[in-house]
């Protein structure tokens, strides 16, 4: 049996990105924030080593659940 996934294209992915970032920060963050992706600006890769250092992806789903209310 086949397994279908269906991928979003990349403006429907940054624009849900973008709900979820408005959610949790200040609009002026966020401003900030795509301001500098869209320069290319900074390195993405540096970040995210800070941003997710000491995490794998099953601590980051524990924690998206209990953000979401289903612990």
């Amino acid at each position: 049996m086949a397994i279908r996934v269906t991928i979003q294209s990349e403006s429907a992915t940054t624009a849900e990105a973008v709900e979820v970032l408005m959610e949790r920060l200040p609009a002026s963050k966020v401003v900030r924030l795509l301001s500098s992706w869209q320069i290319g600006q900074g390195n993405y890769l540096k970040l995210r080593d800070e941003l997710f250092a000491g995490e794998t992806v099953d601590s980051l789903f524990d924690k998206a659940k209990v953000v979401n209310g289903k612990k």
